[in-house]
């Protein structure tokens, strides 16, 4: 499942905010929205990424998880250091390389992936989830905890409840309620899904919790081993 970046012959990623930025809006016409019933996924791969202290290394998990069991079938980690700036609306590029190893080492191949973050929900309309679908060729949805852009009215409390995420005159998520009373998460589409059906899907993945379990598993791994690492990076699967 390799993949390399859309827009450089060398397969290499921008270095520079303004021509990542330029790569985005390039990369924004990829994107494809698809009808997806989430009845017929049976494996869902959550992604996650969590950061050391002063920003000298990160973690990139992969779980993935059969449906409707939510139990892990795989994982996959991988230990790097960041070759990008932390800027707002650039993770992509910080977050896209150590991830796609991840999912490389991965032995199963999900039906759909699950990212912390967003996918036409972002300025350029190009956030990490769809950024990663445009390169695997995969179905991908973002889920974040608040918005990145856009506003969006609060649902009802009933789970299941939502309200859409509009940045100017444009739908670009849903603010879904996956528990009764508790704050709603910011559902995107992020390459080959609709809303309607990403969104089914996440309700499916969140029994319990507010996150769906696939991005809850990835986070729980990328903590635990970036707190069993020492400060030097090297990478494992």
């Amino acid at each position: 499942m390799r993949a390399t970046f859309h827009g450089d012959p060398a397969g290499e990623y921008p270095r520079d905010p303004d021509d990542a930025r330029a790569a985005q809006r390039r990369m924004a016409g990829l994107v494809r929205e698809e009808p997806v019933e989430c009845s017929r996924a049976s494996t869902v791969a959550g992604l996650d990424v969590s950061y050391a202290a002063g920003d000298t290394h990160l973690v990139a998990a992969a779980v993935v998880l059969s449906v409707p069991e939510l139990g892990v079938v795989d994982s996959a980690t991988v230990v790097a250091e960041p070759r990008f700036p932390y800027v707002p609306g650039l993770f992509a590029f910080r977050e896209v390389p150590p991830l796609l190893e991840a999912v490389e080492a991965l032995s199963v191949t999900p039906d759909v992936f699950v990212c912390d973050g967003f996918g036409l929900a972002h300025p350029r309309r190009f956030g990490l989830a769809s950024h990663l679908g445009v390169l695997l060729e995969r179905r991908t949805l973002g889920v974040g905890k608040s918005p990145f852009v856009g506003r969006a009215d609060p649902p009802a409390d009933a789970r299941g409840s939502w309200s859409p995420l509009v940045d100017g005159d444009e739908v670009v998520g849903r603010a879904l309620r996956t528990r009764s009373g508790v704050r709603p998460v910011y559902v995107s589409i992020g390459h080959r899904v609709d809303l309607d059906g990403a969104s089914d899907l996440v309700l499916r993945l969140a029994p319990r919790f507010r996150s769906p379990e696939p991005i809850r598993h990835a986070d729980r791994l990328s903590r635990d081993v970036l707190a069993s690492r020492p400060s030097s990076p090297s990478s494992s699967a």
